[in-house]
C-alpha cells in the first residue's frame, strides 16, 4: 500500500491553525480521502502533563524555563503520538497535524537571540525529534502567520481552554515580546526549510479572511495529493 501524506498547519499564535485543520478536514471527507488529525499538544493526555503545567506557568516564564527543557515537553508528546501517525501513513491515509516539530522551531528557537546559538538549538532539536524519537517527518508544511499584535488580539476572541485553568492567556499568548521572537524565528526557519508561507496581512494592510486562508491551504495540499478539484472548492 502506498504511504499516506502527512500535512502539518503550523502558525504563529492566534492564526487560526485549528479552524483551518478543521476545514482541511471537511474538504478532505468530501472528496472521500481518508485521513486522519493529530493534534499537538495533547491536552489532557498523559503524555502532555508537563506541557500543560509549562504552559500554565507551574515552572516560571517562558525565559526562565529555556528553549532546551522546554522543547522536551512537547518533544515527548509528540513522540506518544508518532505510533498512530506512523501506522495512519502506512494504511495510506493523510495525517492533518495541528501543530508539530515546526512549533517547537518557532516558540523554543525564538528565545535565542544569538544566530549561532539558534543554529546550534536548531540542530540538537532536530535529532531529539527526528533522530532520538525518530517520530515522522512531514511531507508539506504550512506556515501561517500573523503579525504577533494581531495575533494576541485574535487569542482573546477564543473561548475558554481547560488547560489555562480560567486565564484568558497561556505564557506564550501572554508575552509579546515572546510571540515577537516566535514569530521571527517562524520566518527565518520557514524559509531555510522550505514551508509553505501564507501571510494574513496583504501588503495593502488588509487581513485575509478565513475563507480565502482555507483557499490557499487548498490548493497546496490538493497539489501534494494529486486530488483533481484543487483550488476549484471553498
Amino acid at each position: 500500500m502506498k504511504r499516506g501524506k502527512f500535512i502539518v498547519i503550523e502558525g504563529t499564535d492566534g492564526s487560526g491553525k485549528a479552524t483551518q485543520t478543521k476545514f482541511l478536514a471537511e474538504q478532505l471527507k468530501k472528496l472521500g480521502v481518508p485521513f486522519e488529525l493529530a493534534d499537538f499538544p495533547q491536552y489532557g493526555k498523559p503524555s502532555a502533563y508537563f506541557a500543560e503545567k509549562y504552559l500554565c506557568g507551574e515552572y516560571g516564564t517562558a525565559e526562565e524555563v529555556g528553549p532546551y527543557r522546554g522543547s522536551l515537553f512537547y518533544a515527548v508528546d509528540r513522540y506518544d503520538k508518532s505510533f498512530d501517525i506512523r501506522r495512519s501513513l502506512a494504511e495510506g491515509k493523510t495525517v492533518i497535524s495541528n501543530r508539530y516539530v515546526s512549533a517547537n522551531m518557532g516558540h523554543q528557537a525564538g528565545k535565542i537571540k544569538n544566530q549561532k546559538e539558534r543554529e546550534k538549538f536548531l540542530k540538537w532539536l532536530i535529532e531529539l525529534e527526528y533522530g532520538i524519537f525518530d517520530i515522522p517527518k512531514p511531507d508539506l508544511t504550512i506556515l501561517l502567520y500573523v503579525p504577533p499584535e494581531i495575533g494576541q488580539k485574535f487569542v482573546d476572541q477564543k473561548g475558554e481552554r481547560p488547560y489555562t485553568k480560567g486565564k484568558k492567556r497561556d505564557i506564550h499568548e501572554a508575552d509579546l515580546s515572546h510571540l515577537k521572537g516566535a514569530a521571527a524565528a517562524y520566518l527565518t526557519v520557514a524559509r531555510k526549510q522550505k514551508w509553505t508561507i501564507i501571510h494574513y496581512v496583504r501588503k495593502n494592510g488588509n487581513i485575509l479572511s478565513i475563507e480565502e486562508v482555507s483557499r490557499l491551504i487548498w490548493e497546496r495540499v490538493g497539489k501534494l495529493l494529486q486530488l483533481p478539484h484543487a483550488g476549484s472548492e471553498n
